[in-house]
Order: C-alpha cells, then sequence, then structure tokens
C-alpha cells in the first residue's frame, strides 16, 4: 500500500455540487497507488445526494459511498477517518462537498507529505464572506485563550495527514464532537507534530445552501468554548 492516500469528503444535501466535487477529486486518486480511495460520506442528505453518488460510483471503482445518519461536519468527518485508517490508508485528506477548494492545488501539499505530519490550508484570501472570516478570527482567539497554543487557520477543510499520527490522536476526540478538525489541529499543535501552513484558494459555495448560519454559528462557538476548556484538561 504504497503511499495509499484517502481523500474524505463529507456531503449533506450537496446534489447540486457533488458531481462536480467528484469530477475534481476522483482524478487525484485514481493517479496513485491502487489502493488510494475517494471516500465520500453522505451524511443523511434529504435530497438526491445519495442517488447521485451512487449513480456515479457505478464507473469508478475508486470511488467509495458510505451513508450515516445526519449527525453534522465533526461527526461525519470523523466516520470518513475511522474507515480510512481501518482500510489501512497511509495519508488521508480532508475538504468539503461545497466546491470552495480545487483539487488543482492538491499536488503542492502531497510533494510535501514526508516531511509533515499534516499540512494545512490556509484561507489568507477568503471569499466566502466577512462573517466567515471573523469567526475563523474568533476562533483563533478562543483557541489561544483555552488550549494557549496559537494556529495559523485551525478549521480549514484542506488538511493532508499522516495517518499514523492522525490514529494517535483519535482517542482524544469526543464521539461526534463537531469542531472534530479544530481539535485535531490543536492536538497536534499541543503534541509538538510537525505542522505547515500552505495558502490555498477559498470560493464562495458553488451551489446549495449553506446549512450552517450566524445564529447556529453562534450556539456551536458557545457549547465549544466549554468543550475546550474541558478537553484542554485531558491533552
Amino acid at each position: 500500500m504504497k503511499d495509499s492516500l484517502y481523500i474524505v469528503i463529507p456531503a449533506y444535501n450537496e446534489e447540486e455540487n457533488i458531481r462536480q466535487v467528484v469530477s475534481d477529486w476522483y482524478p487525484v486518486v485514481d493517479k496513485r497507488s491502487g489502493s488510494s480511495r475517494l471516500v465520500i460520506v453522505n451524511d443523511g442528505s434529504r435530497d438526491n445526494t445519495l442517488e447521485v453518488l451512487n449513480e456515479l460510483k457505478q464507473d469508478r471503482p475508486k470511488l467509495i459511498v458510505l451513508d450515516k445518519e445526519n449527525g453534522g461536519h465533526g461527526s461525519t468527518i470523523l466516520y470518513g477517518y475511522k474507515y480510512a485508517l481501518e482500510q489501512g490508508a497511509e495519508y488521508i485528506f480532508q475538504t468539503d462537498s461545497d466546491g470552495q477548494t480545487y483539487a488543482s492545488e492538491f499536488d503542492s501539499f502531497w510533494d510535501e507529505r514526508t516531511k509533515y505530519d499534516m499540512i494545512i490550508g490556509h484561507r489568507n484570501h477568503r471569499e466566502d464572506g466577512f462573517s466567515r472570516v471573523v469567526v475563523t478570527k474568533v476562533l483563533k482567539l478562543v483557541i489561544r485563550m483555552c488550549f494557549h497554543v496559537s494556529v495559523t487557520d485551525a478549521n480549514t477543510p484542506y488538511r493532508l495527514m499522516n495517518a499514523k499520527a492522525l490514529d494517535e490522536e483519535m482517542g482524544y476526540i469526543p464521539k461526534d464532537f463537531f469542531l472534530s478538525n479544530v481539535l485535531i489541529t490543536v492536538l497536534f499543535t499541543k503534541h509538538l507534530k510537525r505542522i505547515k501552513f500552505i495558502p490555498i484558494t477559498f470560493r464562495p459555495r458553488q451551489g446549495g445552501v449553506n446549512s450552517i448560519n450566524l445564529k447556529r454559528i453562534f450556539k456551536i462557538g458557545r457549547q465549544s468554548l466549554k468543550d475546550f476548556k474541558e478537553l484542554n484538561r485531558n491533552i
């Protein structure tokens, strides 16, 4: 399984985007080792996302479609990470299914894979709205307050991880934790793993409706602040 790559993409009500997302990302695994896979986890979508995925996988042998009950972004990526680890992945990459990231920028991450435990995209020029920029800056401050570490961009859905390094941290993450990627970034930082941030393009959502609004972000943030303080005692 030399350099096997598993790309994990969560999907919830993405029927408008999912064909293009698969079209963009499938070639990335197709040109790599035979054991590499594109894993899309359907998070209980209420539209036709699952039906479209099942159609797409018919002529794409490296496309794996997993289906689960709706649980949110955090639980869905954890579901995908655990699957990739169980399958023996050596590298795990995660991005989202809203079309905001470019597969064309992946190679610069892959080229550095042996030098770092995790390489994360830095959204230094975001195009998805001022409110999201504010959320990212507030999150950075909260992380510093709760965990006493500074991270450049903790929640970017564009990250390449060494599977062994990720597996070492999975036991610290509560089941179905909503901000799983944030906590993974914090864990890698606190445990002195090798991390590099690379600037990426982050464009607006390419279709469909974002399921996260400011009211929900505030609610999640308030709960996360409480969770972070408790988690810091155990990590």
